[in-house]
């Protein structure tokens, strides 16, 4: 099933966290899945299953391989959860591509629509219908009401949804303590917030099958007709190389945003991964060829990153590939908000007041590890930094912009790609790894 909403801020982090860790709770193996760009709530629906979150981004990854990906993540278990992103039709652009939507029809699913119930009472059942005849070939299957005040405005909710004929799934009533703390590119990963983060998903799990109907949820997703199609491999999509090539991974509180697909897609192409954490450790792993530098929120943690001198070094001096996006550029750069970093970059970031936020499409201006020039990819931004670079940009937008930073060792740019959308990254990162001077 696929929980929605009319709009962001409609509490369908709220629903979609907690039914997966009360049907966890229940007994149940529980596949979660996001559709979108968005790190984070896979973070939390990770800590509610037990399962790696997978995202289901028909512009990332492609549309064709939404499907394979569903299947792969939900082999083995006994429902799937899948969390919209934005309102349900909102897409890139004037369209609904890579929307809720769109990923329901790809996968046939029904959909939950979560309503903020605040602010409202008879008006809720205009808004689920409006949503549930917009387009017949999305099947909204019922409602979750959200922030319900009181005993009497969840019997006026519920009586127009019952006249408008909505059946109502749950009520869930204003609770402050379920909330979850944020900052300014959203919710704080779960990384960073580690125990506190399990009692918060124990919390939202007890809350939804306190408030919802979890009988007639499992009855609606049942309703999901038989999909045909083949999971996603990794070892179909990329070639083995060999053994005993490191890749390092960045993690730990500073960078914790990466897709599942990525270590996986590496270890098929032969890979042996490994992770470190750079406010840490003052070292690479031992035999480290190549160093994956993801996004998270290096601006929040830049001090401590600067402090570690040791592993700085080492970076600076690494003499395999590297593969960094959004934080790993910060951290590659020469400074961040006035701290040195490791200096692979010849550019200096700084925190800023704007936000950068969409879907990107990007060719190629050089050559790198992950790049050959005059190629396409589709990718997205997310950031509240900005970068003055010192040298030729690596990718130029579609609409005129560039970014970035590319040398024979350096992939280095704000653009997040999801490399089951272009599996070839992950063999061209080993390849390269194994004879750093060569480019194949």
């Amino acid at each position: 099933m696929v929980i929605a909403a009319p709009s962001s801020g409609s509490g369908k982090t709220t629903v979609a966290t907690g039914l997966m860790a009360a049907l966890r709770a229940r007994g149940l193996k529980v596949s979660p899945h996001k559709v979108g760009p968005d790190y984070i709530d896979p973070g939390y629906h990770a800590l509610a299953t037990g399962r790696p979150g997978r995202n289901l981004d028909p512009w990332l990854a492609g549309e064709e391989r939404v499907l394979p990906l569903f299947l792969r993540g939900a082999a083995g278990c006994d429902v799937a959860v899948v969390e919209g992103v934005m309102g349900l039709f909102d897409g890139k652009g004037d369209a609904d591509f890579a929307s809720t939507a769109h990923v329901a029809r790809l996968l046939d699913a029904p959909v939950v629509l979560v309503v903020d119930a605040a602010r409202q009472s008879r008006s809720v059942a205009a808004v689920a219908h409006g949503f549930a005849t917009f387009d017949p070939r999305v099947r909204v299957g019922g409602v979750v009401l959200n922030r319900v005040a009181s005993d009497r405005h969840e019997e006026l909710c519920r009586g127009a949804l019952d006249a408008a004929g909505v059946p109502v799934l749950g009520a869930i009533r204003r609770d402050d303590a379920v909330s979850t703390p944020s900052r300014h590119l959203g919710l704080i990963p779960a990384a960073e917030r580690e125990a506190d983060a399990v009692e918060a998903v124990e919390r939202l799990g007890a809350l939804v099958a306190r408030c919802c109907d979890l009988d007639g949820l499992m009855r609606l997703a049942a309703s999901a007709p038989p999909l045909m199609g083949r999971a996603w491999d990794p070892a179909r999509e990329t070639r083995r190389i060999g053994e005993g090539v490191v890749v390092a991974v960045a993690g730990g509180a500073a960078f914790t945003f990466g897709y599942a697909e990525h270590v996986e897609l590496l270890r098929a192409a032969g890979a042996d991964v490994a992770t470190f954490d750079p406010l840490r450790d003052e070292r690479l792993p031992d035999g480290t060829a190549a160093l994956v530098i993801g996004g998270g929120f290096p601006e929040v943690y830049a001090a401590e990153l600067a402090a570690n001198e040791p592993l700085r070094d080492q970076v600076a001096s690494f003499g395999g590939p590297i593969a960094a996006e959004c934080a790993g550029l910060l951290y590659l750069c020469e400074e961040l908000d006035g701290r040195r970093m490791c200096g692979r970059v010849p550019g200096r970031a700084r925190m800023t007041g704007r936000l950068t936020l969409g879907y990107r499409e990007a060719v190629a201006l050089g050559d790198s590890p992950l790049t050959r020039a005059g190629e396409r990819f589709h990718g997205h931004e997310f950031h509240r930094t900005a970068v003055a670079y010192g040298g030729e940009p690596l990718f130029r937008w579609q609409d005129g912009g560039t970014d970035g930073y590319g040398d024979p060792l350096v992939t280095a740019s704000y653009l997040h790609l999801h490399w089951a959308g272009a599996p070839a990254l992950a063999h061209r990162l080993v390849s390269s790894s194994r004879s750093p001077s060569v480019l194949r």
